[in-house]
């Protein structure tokens, strides 16, 4: 790492060019990056996706890509009024690329609707809704409501995008650059943000290229950003300060880089493939959109670490004694903070040295109490009653789920394959189609059974059928789910089918479910692998047996209260206080997405902090020693970062979107408590506990690390430090 940092050094002219040029190019690419992005939402293989493939293909419809037109009447005037509505979804249907007029009825005697379909995915129908709606027009007397799953999208897509742009520039930018300003004292809290304007513009350049071959979500961007930032502050904040320590020392400005390089740098690289391996778990999870995600996750840390062990080492040579120069902190301030004796940090350290089995006691216990709701969790594959209902699109939802049920825009389909052209119709057939519609009205769970003669439900060929169940739930509540079970396991087989006939279920209810058996299957699989490879990482930078073991349990325990918290702040409304909206569900793809991001955050924290430790183990020998002076001398920094994460995910809280609000409370409050509970706390007590045994490495592990084999210390006795150290 020395002779790299020598090497940057030397060629650092040529460094910076690379990099500008790297930046200049991705940007011009990724300028165009939205447009390749889509919220398409496909289960590979499911039921659910058969049956949306056979609508798509024989019926030419997407449930997704789907509209409903609602008009409400004056009491008694919706079958009068019927042949203008039918005339509006006509017109609307007309703006709509391969939208097709399915039919118009009136489901009450004040509420009229009409069915339009399409081939179109959600992301694609949704840019023609404003068309749409100025093409329906008004019915005179009545109201107009142009609804339906990618209307709802395109009334939210603006709310979304105000949430996120006051969450971040009026909460987690200010915070940031406070926070920043106050632990760098000087116009040096400018190099966090000079190497995320490296490393984020490459790694969405990296991102346009895989866009040409892969799903990726819209809101990816958002994502590297936001990690991004996140980890240029991680690493800077460790190496800028290292640098400076090494350089009050009397080290030169190359020789503090180079030594920065050799301790800092070498933890930036481990910490990085441990955020890189986390978060990639989602490029393996069996939902495409979710493996985009796995991609930015990967790439987004790589990126980092070579933009930190590249750019930043000449960026610290240049400029940050210049910046320092410039002081928001006085001197004096500074250097009580940075007191190796009396400030915070060492104090902390020693309170705990003298107590650390209360300590570590009193944090698991609370740990695992906070925890403890999660055995409440009830997941959900999305709600459209999590949404701000004052919208257009979800003010027509809410008026047909009146009339109808709340299922009324995301339906059960029912989708049969004969095996032969002209099988509807042939009176075995058509006896079981009867007998599922009576057995369908019968659950308790059916509003209504939409079935007939035309083309929406009997394909051109006479060999596809197709039946729509009306909800009476939204599609994502446990009763919508139980429905999917008892339709699949008795409903449909009670219907007596021939045999050579093939119902399958796809629609709302059955996607959702899809979606979680797919999502859950694979998940506790994939969570195995991330900890394996991550521990057989941390055995390597730490040189111990027994560290990435703790660090690996340690890091379940922040996740754990982190669901468990999030279970009390929605489903038993203790968040609604502060503002949070109660909500008896968990939003599916959270969990996974909240491990992925916190256990790859969480062990960036942990590396810089037990990095720092394992060096003075080295020097010292001496366990309590070490432990306490890492933590003198990193918990402040940690605790910063930990902070400015904080800051930048309670941005998504302070949204109107129960989902955004659920994920960024689950990421702030698993970032708080590891910073401060886990690693102020839980992880310098255990280690004292832990003594001599921390460092421990047998010479087959070693072998295995391919590192310097580590046996137990045979005295606790200070050795002397090596001159100049």
């Amino acid at each position: 790492m020395a002779a790299w940092a020598r090497t940057m050094i030397r060629f650092r002219w040529a460094v910076l060019a690379v990099w500008v040029v790297a930046v200049v190019a991705a940007g011009a690419a990724s300028a165009g990056l939205s447009d390749l992005l889509t919220n398409r939402f496909v289960l590979p293989g499911s039921e659910s996706e058969k049956a949306a493939n056979i609508l798509k293909d024989h019926f030419g419809q997407k449930p997704e890509g789907s509209f409903t037109l609602v008009v409400t009447t004056p009491p008694g005037q919706a079958q009068a009024l019927l042949p203008n509505v039918r005339t509006a979804g006509e017109r609307a249907a007309e703006k709509l690329p391969s939208g097709r007029f399915a039919g118009a009825r009136a489901v009450s005697d004040h509420v009229a609707m009409a069915s339009i379909v399409s081939k179109l995915q959600t992301a694609d129908a949704k840019v023609h809704v404003a068309a749409m709606r100025s093409a329906a027009g008004e019915i005179p007397g009545s109201t107009t409501y142009l609804t339906g799953q990618a209307a709802i999208e395109h009334d939210l897509d603006p709310v979304q995008n105000h949430d996120l742009l006051v969450g971040e520039l009026f909460i987690a930018i200010p915070i940031a650059m406070l926070i920043l300003i106050y632990v760098f004292g000087s116009l040096a809290f400018l190099l966090p943000f000079m190497l995320s304007a490296a490393a984020i513009p490459v790694t969405l350049g990296v991102v346009w290229i895989f866009a040409h071959y892969m799903t990726l979500s819209t809101y990816l961007q958002n994502m590297v950003m936001l990690i991004g930032l996140g980890i240029a502050i991680d690493y800077t904040l460790l190496m800028v300060y290292r640098y400076r320590e090494e350089h009050r020392s009397g080290r030169s400005r190359i020789e503090a880089v180079e030594r920065t390089m050799e301790t800092a740098g070498r933890a930036v690289v481990f910490s990085g493939t441990a955020v890189a391996i986390g978060l990639a778990l989602m490029l393996f999870m069996p939902v495409p959109f979710m493996r985009g995600f796995g991609l930015a996750g990967l790439i987004i840390p790589l990126v980092s670490v070579l933009a930190a062990v590249t750019l930043l080492p000449v960026l610290m040579y240049w400029l940050e004694d210049r910046l320092d120069r410039v002081r928001f902190i006085p001197k004096r301030l500074a250097d009580r903070r940075a007191d190796p004796v009396n400030s915070f940090w060492p104090r902390l350290a020693r309170w705990i040295m003298k107590r650390p089995a209360r300590v570590a006691g009193a944090t698991i216990a609370a740990l695992l109490l906070v925890a403890l709701p999660i055995l409440k969790i009830q997941l959900t594959p999305g709600s459209n009653t999590g949404v701000p209902q004052d919208i257009q699109a979800v003010k027509g939802l809410n008026v047909l789920a009146a009339a109808v049920g709340e299922g009324a825009i995301a339906p059960t389909d029912l989708v049969g394959d004969t095996g032969r052209a002209g099988g509807v119709s042939a009176p075995g057939v058509q006896a079981a189609i009867q007998r599922l519609a009576v057995e369908l009205r019968n659950d308790p769970e059916v509003a209504d059974v939409v079935w007939g003669k035309g083309p929406s439900f009997v394909d051109s060929t006479g060999r596809y059928f197709h039946v729509s169940a009306i909800g009476t739930d939204d599609y994502g509540t446990p009763a919508s789910q139980k429905f999917v079970d008892r339709l699949r396991d008795d409903i449909v087989p009670a219907a007596g089918f021939p045999g050579e006939v093939t119902v399958l279920a796809g629609g709302g209810p059955p996607g959702g479910v899809d979606f979680l058996d797919m999502t859950y299957g694979a998940f506790p699989w994939l969570v195995l692998a991330v900890l394996l490879f991550t521990y057989v990482l941390l055995v390597r930078a730490f040189r111990s047996i027994l560290l990435p073991l703790k660090a690996i349990v340690m890091n379940l325990l922040s996740i754990g209260a982190a669901y468990g918290l999030l279970v009390l702040a929605f489903k038993f409304g203790l968040g609604e206080p502060f503002g949070l909206q109660q909500f008896d569900q968990i939003e599916g793809w959270i969990p996974v997405f909240l491990f992925a991001m916190l256990f790859g955050l969480s062990m960036d924290y942990e590396v810089f902090l037990v990095s720092r430790m394992r060096e003075e183990w080295d020097l010292l020998h001496d366990n309590e020693a070490a432990v306490a002076t890492g933590l003198a001398k990193t918990g402040r920094l940690v605790t910063a970062a930990g902070i400015i994460m904080f800051a930048a995910f309670m941005g998504f809280v302070a949204g109107s979107l129960v989902g955004l609000q659920q994920f960024g409370f689950g990421l702030a409050a698993a970032i708080i408590i590891d910073v401060t509970v886990i690693r102020a706390l839980l992880v310098p007590s255990v280690m004292k506990l832990f003594g001599r045994w921390n460092w421990w490495l047998p010479d087959w592990a070693a072998r295995v690390a391919r590192v310097q084999p580590s046996p137990l210390a045979r005295s606790s006795t200070p050795a002397m430090r090596p001159a100049g150290r």
